[in-house]
This record gives C-alpha cells, structure tokens and sequence, in this order.
C-alpha cells in the first residue's frame, strides 16, 4: 500500500478535520518550542475516538508507516518531533479531550489522553478533590503526553512522579488492537502490572488512549515560605528538618541560585526580590495540611527559627496571601522565561539522590568552569525529589552559535559527574532523540538488551515513535 493510498484511508476515518496535510497546518506540530527538532511529515493525523486511533494505527502498519504519537508537544528532548525525512506521520491526540467520570469516592478521574493538565486540575478542585502533577507546561502540556513521559514536576516530594498518580491506561497496541487496563483499582495482585510498560514508555510501545488517574483531598490550609540559604547543603538540611518537623507535609521544595533570581528580576516584568538581603541561595518550599489549625503554622515557624539558629537559613519570608504565594511562585516561573535573554543555554535535566544535591552542584560547576572559563551556571529545580535542571548560560559576550555547538561535549562534562554520583541524565523530560545515544552507555548491556526485547515484543516492526528513546 503507498503512502497516498494509506492517507486515503485514513481521511475516510477521521473525516476532513481529522487530517492536515498542508504545510502551514501542520507547522505548528512539527518543531518543539525551543527550536531545536524540526521534521517533516506527509501528515498530521488528530483521530477523535479511540476506534479511530486503533483503525489508524492498523493502517499504518499493514503500510509501513511509522507513527509519532504527539499531546501538547511540550517535549523538551524532540520526543514528539518527527524526523526530517517525513516517513512518519504525527498522531495528534488533541481532539480526545473529554473527562470521562469522576470517582469522588474512589478518588479516581478517568480522561482521554488530550485533556490539558489545567483541565484535569479545574475539574478536580470543583469535585473538591486535588489532581496533585503541577509543572511550567500545565496550561499546554496534555495528560497523554505526560503519561509517556512520566513527567514530574513541583509535587513529586509528596505525590510522587505520574507513574504513582495512574491506577489504569487505555493503550492502542502497534497492530492496532486496544489494550482495555482502564482499571480502578489501588490493590491488584493478577500477573504483571503492564500499565507501568507503557508509562514514560514515550509511544515506543503502544500509544495512550486513556488513563484511570489518582486522586486526593483538597488541602485546607498552605503555608509558602521563601528562605535565603548560605549553601546547597543548608537547604538539604533544612528540607530534612521540615519534613520531620511537619510529619513529612512539604509538598514543594525547590532550590534556586542568586544567578537565577538576578536573571528573573533583570528581564521578566513582576519578579520581586522578596528579602531585604542578597543571599547566594534560596529555597522556595511549600507544606499543606488537611485541616486549617494554628498549630500547624507555629510548626513550621518553630522549624524554620531553629533552622536560623543552627546557620541554615539566614532571613525568610511567608506568604500571607494567596496572591502574596502566587508572587513567591511567579519567582520560580520567571527563572525559565529569563534565561533566554542571557543568550544560549546549555540544559541538563538532573536527577541526584537527595544527600548528594549540594555534592553535584558543586564538582559540576567545578567541572565546566574547566571546560568552559566564564561559563554562568544557573541551577535550579525540585531538589525535594533530587531533580536539578542544571542549566548553563554562556560567558558574556560569547558568540551564540559557537556556544551552542559545545552543547554534546558540556553536557559530557556534567554526565560524567552525575553517573559518578550514581544519578541520572533525565529526571523528569525524558529522553526522546536527544539523549537516547546515552542509554547504551547508562543502562549497560543487561537492561538495555531487557529494553530492547520489550520493544521487539510489543512493536516487533518498529513503527512506533522509531528512533526515540533507544538507539
């Protein structure tokens, strides 16, 4: 069957707005935001139903087509990017964006794979329930994508990664048939639990039609706390101190250098430095109890006092607003926007084990001043789950390009130290074509040979999402 006959077929399926073809259509679904992955496709194809899905996928592969599934395309390692032959066509799941049911007393929501997280999040807090994934992307970002990619975020410390929010998957095999796991159940002992197979799988294996997601009581009351820290290591402890100190209700802890907040206040309009001093570091953190009690706000300004007694905090502030907190996370948010107006950056999603946080950081930006004199590292990140995007502006001045260029051989430079501190190149954004020619290198010959026998098994012709993830 040639391509022109197999889209034919496709079009008869998913109807004329099922199916893009022109070239200014399809633009937008073929390069990721940060411009480095652009591709080419015969077709942009946006089935509505999970029938279309699997009669599509059925086509391809009788054809030989291969197939890149694609949510928001929020990826940030080309993920959801074709290549630029144009062999594959994209499997947009945007149009699949309804909210199925939801559970209040299971605490479960069922959605399709297109529903944006801000959605899911609405739907959620109007059941007074809590749909607990937060990150930058959540106002774009699509649940199936995130599901792929298991994404991450500022919850993790308390709520877990996606792959502990998803109790049940609805997947199109790579033959088209529908695996139906759209099960609700938090206790399940009956054989192999394939749902996770498919979760930060990144449409290698099968394509997300569904999912069966967590959910969790609304917390009734918030504390946001913005604390200058004389070091790494001070806010490894601190955040140490507040867990047991709260019975471990910190949901956020996010770590930032004076770098990132100079940054913020030079070039995003809003951004205030909230202290009175300059500290060379700073935490962001956030606790949240089921009930509203003043004891839980001594708790933590008990906690934080002896932190400033013990030298691991030096000023701090809490938020007595909701729009005062939405101020100190706006902080955070501003610290990605900025970076791009300090010329290029050179990104490095990190993950580290927790008591080894303050150690990366420092044989790091040890180790690419070396390798690259004037270099601006700009850490920041989720250090609660040990996720550091250790991302690199260049030296001022520096030719953009030339910079740029260096990217593979920086990033040697701060892999390195991250496998001798037994971390991991990808935390949280996956690892798409970007960082796949590492897997080898990472996972070593026995658990990349079990990688590549699963995916031999579940899409023995290569069709779906080829060249991500695995070499």
């Amino acid at each position: 069957m040639t391509v022109a006959a197999a889209l034919d077929q496709i079009r008869a399926i998913v109807g004329p707005s099922g199916i893009l073809t022109d070239a200014a259509d399809m633009a937008p679904y073929l390069s990721e935001w940060r411009g480095r992955f652009k591709g080419n496709s015969p077709a942009v194809v946006r089935p509505a139903s999970t029938e279309e899905v699997a009669a599509v996928v059925k086509i391809c592969a009788e054809a030989g087509i291969p197939i890149v599934p694609q949510g928001g395309n929020t990826s940030l390692v080309g993920g959801s990017i074709p290549y630029e032959e144009g062999r594959e066509i994209v499997l947009s799941l945007s149009r699949m964006n309804r909210i199925r049911d939801i559970d209040t007393l299971n605490y479960t929501m069922t959605v399709e794979a297109g529903v944006v997280l801000t959605s899911i999040q609405e739907a959620a807090a109007d059941a007074d329930r809590l749909f607990p994934l937060s990150l930058g992307a959540e106002g774009t970002a699509q649940i199936g994508g995130l599901i792929s990619t298991n994404a991450g975020g500022i919850n993790v410390l308390r709520y877990g990664n996606t792959r502990d929010l998803v109790l049940g998957l609805e997947v199109v095999l790579a033959d088209g048939r529908v695996w139906d796991g759209m099960r609700r159940l938090r206790k399940n002992n009956t054989g192999y639990d394939l749902k996770n197979l498919f979760v930060g799988a990144e449409g290698t294996l099968g394509i997300v039609t569904a999912a069966v997601l967590k959910l969790f009581p609304r917390p009734r009351q918030s504390i946001t706390a913005f604390v200058a820290v004389p070091s790494p290591a001070a806010a490894i402890e601190l955040l140490a101190r507040l867990r047991a100190a709260s019975g471990d209700a910190v949901s956020a802890f996010e770590l930032m250098s004076r770098r990132c907040l100079d940054f913020a206040m030079k070039h995003v309009a809003g951004t205030i430095d909230p202290l009175s001093e300059p500290s060379p570091w700073y935490v962001l953190t956030e606790l949240t109890a089921g009930t509203r009690s003043d004891a839980f706000q001594e708790t933590v300004e008990t906690a934080l006092g002896e932190a400033f007694e013990a030298e691991l905090a030096t000023d701090a502030t809490l938020a007595q607003s909701d729009a005062q907190a939405k101020q100190l996370w706006f902080i955070r948010e501003a610290i990605v926007e900025a970076q791009k107006f300090e010329g290029g950056s050179i990104k490095n999603d990190v993950s580290i084990p927790v008591s080894r946080v303050a150690e990366f950081i420092e044989l790091a930006e040890a180790a690419v001043a070396v390798a690259c004199p004037g270099i601006r590292p700009t850490p920041f990140g989720h250090v609660g789950d040990g996720n550091i995007h250790f991302n690199l502006s260049q030296p001022e001045g520096a030719d953009t390009k030339a910079y740029l260029d260096r990217w593979d051989e920086i990033c040697h430079v701060v892999n390195e130290v991250i496998f001798k501190l037994d971390g991991s190149i990808s935390a949280e954004h996956g690892v798409g074509r970007f960082k796949k020619d590492e897997m080898p290198v990472i996972k070593g010959p026995v658990e990349f040979d079990m990688l590549r026998a699963i995916k031999a098994t579940l899409d023995p012709k290569g069709l779906l999402n080829p060249g991500k993830m695995l070499p």
